[in-house]
């Protein structure tokens, strides 16, 4: 089975793909968090390309998992690591993957990773790089736990002590993302900041320093996410267009290409192949 599109589709998608998948029962402890644990039972190799979504993806590696990040700056191995909300031009692949994987809301984001989001935007970085001895720490004790169960509710643990002592988000700001995602991005930057009494600027100043992106990158990623998953769906591009709030076939078609640097229609026959 061959991962293709990170955001593309349900974390329970790979279940059927020969990829065992779990869940933490219950849920997590945190609003704007999920997380599954994956492990690859067929044997099949980990081949993905990484999309642009909004979330910020968390991969913690388990036991002897070994990855590697291939992108513009040529292939890094990386144990585990973190995608940003438009890591750019990336794919993913490793033999025997075993992870936990977090996909972190930009809000939920904000107070987990310990750095500007805007510090992360266009790249896939190492782990420990953002959270050093930490991460490692918690590699280790994630491999050391013996049910899948132990290993997300550890790593649940770890986030709810970080979101503890996490600074807050700007109420508008938390807002702004709010209105963005219940709109599926067909917002008006400067309609949004006047609803705040603030300036088109002062928004997107405040917008980029905490979420990541601008407010208007924000909503294409949103729109985008939704009209990826639909397309992976089996959706008509015309009639993704048109839900999607996309003002024709070509602006889709500009979009994804600009996103995920394939057409619609590339796209939703690499998630055919992926199945």
């Amino acid at each position: 089975m061959r991962r293709h599109h990170v955001g593309a589709a349900p974390l329970d998608r790979d279940a059927e793909n020969g990829w065992e998948v779990t869940g933490l029962l219950g849920g997590t402890s945190l609003d704007g968090v999920r997380m599954a644990g994956f492990r690859d039972g067929a044997g099949a190799g980990l081949d993905m390309q990484v999309l642009p979504q909004p979330a910020v993806v968390v991969v913690l590696a388990v036991g002897e998992a070994r990855m590697t990040v291939e992108s513009a700056d040529g292939p890094r191995p990386l144990r585990s690591f973190v995608a940003s909300l438009s890591p750019g031009p990336a794919r993913i692949r490793g033999e025997g993957v075993e992870c936990v994987e977090v996909n972190l809301s930009p809000r939920a984001a904000h107070a987990l990773l310990g750095v500007a989001p805007r510090e992360l935007e266009g790249s896939v970085n190492g782990l420990e790089d953002l959270w050093g001895r930490h991460a490692r720490r918690l590699g280790e004790q994630v491999t050391d736990a013996t049910t899948w169960q132990e290993r997300l509710a550890l790593t649940d643990a770890f986030l709810a002590g970080r979101a503890a002592e996490a600074p807050p988000m700007w109420p508008e700001v938390a807002a702004a993302w709010d209105t963005i995602v219940a709109r599926r991005g067909r917002v008006r930057v400067a309609d949004l900041a006047a609803s705040f009494g603030w300036s088109r600027k002062r928004l997107w100043s405040r917008f980029t320093d905490q979420i990541g992106v601008t407010p208007k990158r924000a909503a294409m990623l949103v729109r985008f996410d939704h009209a990826a998953r639909a397309l992976c769906a089996g959706g008509n591009a015309g009639d993704v267009a048109l839900a999607g709030g996309y003002a024709d076939q070509s602006h889709l078609h500009r979009d994804v290409l600009a996103l995920a640097g394939c057409t619609p229609g590339e796209l939703a026959g690499r998630a055919t192949s992926a199945g």
